[in-house]
C-alpha cells in the first residue's frame, strides 16, 4: 500500500471491498428514436442509483409495477427441467433432473428498499484488539454533540456492501466528526483515507473511522414525532471501524450497513407491513423491520428456504487492519468479514439457474443484495444466454457514488431459478441490468439477486455467525393478500366486502402526512409511492368478494 500525504491508496482493495460497479457497456450510436425516458430514484449495488429509465413507446411497459395478477398465496406450479449437478447426483453429465417450483411471473424492474435507523457510541475495545463484537444492547455513550433522539441516521440494510459505510451529513450528526465538525483533527476520524472508484473511472476519498460503536433497529423504533425514544428493540457491534464521508472528497455516499453486521444477526422484513417516517426533509418507506439474535424464539418462522452461502469461504470474523507501526494502532482499513488473505466475504445463492432464447446458464452463484433494488446479470452471461446486446429491452441511467453517470442496457430474460427448499422459486419474464461487477472471489459476479424479486414476500435473512459454519439463509413465505386486504378498522373477519372498500375510500389519495393517512391501505407491494391511489385499488379489486377463515 502507498502513503501519499497520509492517504493510503487501496484502489485494488476497496474496488472488491465496495463492490465498486465498473460498467462496460458502450452506447456510442445508440438509436433511441421514439424512445420515452422516465425519472426514477433506484437503488443498485455499490452505492449507484438508476435516475432514469427508457423503453420504447410502442413497447408494453413491463417494468415498472403493474401485474395482471399478484396472488402469491396461490402460485402457480410447475415442473422445471435443469441441468443435473454430476458432483453431487449419480446422474451422468448431461443428464437432467426434473423439480417442482414455485413461479412469479413479471416482477418489476424496482423492488423495496430496506430502510433502517442506525446509532453511534463510543464503544471500543483496547488497541490490540480488532475483532467487531456482536451485542443484542445498546453498549457505550452516545457521542459528544449529538442528540441520540434526534441525530439517528437512516441508512440501507446492505448484505451487498462489504464493510459499513455513513454519509458526511449522517456522520456529523450522529457526532462522529466531533463537536466541531469543522475542526480538525475529528475525534473519531483516523487520519487515513481510502479511495473508492466510481463507474466512469472516477474515484471519491473516504475516511477511515476508530472503533465505535454501531447499533440499528427498523423504522418501526421511530415515534409518531419523529424520535427514538426506545432503543430496546436495538442490536449492534462494538469495536467496529466503518467508512465516512467527506463533504467535499465523497458528498455522495449513502448510509448503509453491510454485511458485517448481517452476519451476525436475523433480519425480518415484512413486506406486508409498510413503515413510513420523515428524517432531514426526508421520507423512507420500507417494510417493517426486526433483529434477532440467532436463537431468539421470537423470530417468524417461514417455510421456504434459500440456502446462502459465504464466498470467499473459510470466514472466521469481523475486523480492521491497522499499522503495527502506527503508535496509536488506528485502522488502516473498515471492519469486514476477514476469509483468509482474500476477505471480504458477501452472501451467495447456492444455485442460480438461468433461461433465455432456448439456451440456459446453470448451477451459477449469484451474489444476494438487499440494498439493491434491481437484478443485475454479467455480460459473460448475457452471451451464454444468447442474448443480443444490440438490442436492449430498456435502457438506464446511472449515477454511481462520485456523482458521475453512465448509460447501462437493460434486457428482460425469461427464466431464472433459485434452489430453495422444499420447492425451487422461479421468475419469468425479469427485467435485470446488464453490468459487470468486481467479485470479492477476483473477476467479475455471475449476477446479484436484487429486492425486485422478493416484493411479494415477507423474508427473514440469517446471517448465521462466525466463525463460518454455514447456516445462513434467506426464508420467505408469501403475502397473504387476503389478510392485508381485510383493512377494516377493528374488522379482521377474512371477507373483502363494503367494510373494507369504505376504509380504503377514507383514505383515497392520503399520503403519510394527511389526517386520513391508513397505512393498512397502501397495499401495493410493487408501486410503493406512499400515497393511497388506484395502485393500490387494483389490489383490492383482484381480492374483491373471497374470503377466508378468520
Amino acid at each position: 500500500m502507498l502513503k501519499n500525504n497520509g492517504f493510503f491508496h487501496l484502489k485494488t482493495a476497496l474496488a472488491l471491498l465496495l463492490i465498486a460497479v465498473i460498467f462496460r457497456t458502450a452506447v456510442a450510436g445508440a438509436d433511441r428514436t421514439n424512445w420515452k425516458r422516465q425519472q426514477v430514484d433506484l437503488r443498485i449495488t455499490g452505492g449507484s442509483r438508476i435516475k432514469a429509465i427508457s423503453y420504447p413507446q410502442d413497447k408494453s411497459r413491463p417494468l415498472f409495477g403493474k401485474r395482471v395478477s399478484r396472488r402469491p398465496r396461490a402460485l402457480r406450479k410447475k415442473t422445471i427441467t435443469v441441468e443435473a449437478n454430476s458432483q453431487l447426483t449419480p446422474l451422468a453429465p448431461g443428464a437432467t433432473i426434473s423439480v417442482i417450483a414455485n413461479v412469479i411471473e413479471s416482477p418489476p424492474i424496482s423492488g423495496f428498499v430496506p430502510w433502517i435507523v442506525v446509532s453511534a457510541t463510543d464503544a471500543r475495545l483496547g488497541v490490540w484488539e480488532v475483532d467487531a463484537v456482536p451485542t443484542t444492547s445498546v453498549i457505550g455513550n452516545y457521542l459528544p454533540g449529538s442528540n441520540p433522539q434526534s441525530d439517528y441516521a437512516v441508512g440501507l440494510y446492505d448484505t451487498g456492501a462489504a464493510a459499513h459505510i455513513m454519509g458526511d451529513i449522517a456522520a456529523a450528526n450522529s457526532g462522529i466528526f466531533g463537536i466541531d465538525p469543522h475542526s480538525y483533527p475529528y475525534p473519531y476520524i483516523t487520519d487515513n483515507m481510502v479511495e473508492i472508484l466510481g463507474a466512469t473511472g472516477s474515484s471519491a476519498y473516504v475516511w477511515v473511522s476508530q472503533p465505535i460503536g454501531l447499533f440499528i433497529d427498523g423504522l418501526c423504533a421511530i415515534d409518531p414525532n419523529g424520535l427514538l425514544t426506545d432503543n430496546s428493540g436495538m442490536v449492534g457491534e462494538t469495536n467496529v471501524s466503518i467508512l465516512v464521508g467527506d463533504a467535499y472528497d465523497s458528498p455522495n455516499l449513502p448510509t448503509a450497513i453491510g454485511s458485517p453486521m448481517s452476519v451476525y444477526f436475523t433480519a425480518s422484513f415484512r413486506n406486508d407491513r409498510q413503515i413510513t417516517i420523515f428524517h432531514d426533509n426526508n421520507q423512507f418507506t420500507a417494510p417493517e423491520a426486526h433483529f434477532y439474535g440467532s436463537y431468539d424464539p421470537c423470530i417468524p418462522n417461514y417455510s421456504n428456504t434459500i440456502y446462502l452461502e459465504l464466498r470467499p469461504t473459510g470466514a472466521a470474523a469481523a475486523q480492521y487492519l491497522f499499522d503495527p507501526f502506527d503508535p496509536e494502532y488506528s485502522p488502516l482499513t473498515p471492519s469486514i468479514i476477514m476469509a483468509g488473505l482474500t476477505g471480504q466475504s458477501l452472501f451467495f445463492t447456492d444455485r442460480t439457474d438461468l433461461a433465455h432464447n432456448n439456451r440456459t446458464s446453470t448451477q451459477k452463484k449469484f451474489m444476494v443484495d438487499t440494498g439493491a433494488q434491481i437484478s443485475v446479470i454479467s455480460g459473460a452471461q448475457a452471451t451464454e444466454l444468447g442474448i443480443n446486446k444490440a438490442d436492449p429491452n430498456f435502457w438506464v441511467e446511472i449515477t454511481d457514488v462520485t456523482g458521475d453517470t453512465i448509460d447501462a442496457k437493460g434486457f428482460i430474460i425469461d427464466l431464472l431459478e433459485i434452489s430453495a427448499d422444499p420447492e425451487w422459486l422461479s421468475f419469468t419474464d425479469i427485467p435485470v441490468v446488464m453490468l459487470d461487477v468486481t467479485s470479492p472471489e477476483g473477476g467479475t459476479l455471475d449476477g446479484i439477486i436484487g429486492m425486485n424479486l422478493f416484493v411479494e414476500f415477507n423474508l427473514v435473512f440469517r446471517g448465521g455467525g462466525l466463525p463460518d459454519y454455514g447456516g445462513h439463509t434467506l426464508e420467505f413465505e408469501p403475502i397473504d393478500y387476503h389478510a392485508v386486504c381485510d383493512i377494516a378498522p377493528g374488522d379482521g373477519d377474512g371477507k373483502i366486502n363494503n367494510l373494507d372498500l369504505a376504509a380504503f375510500v377514507k383514505a383515497w389519495l392520503a399520503t403519510p402526512t394527511s389526517s386520513n393517512w391508513n397505512p393498512r391501505a397502501d397495499l401495493s407491494p410493487v408501486v410503493r409511492d406512499g400515497r393511497i391511489d388506484s395502485n393500490d385499488f387494483s389490489v383490492l379489486a383482484e381480492y374483491w368478494g373471497q374470503e377466508t377463515t378468520p
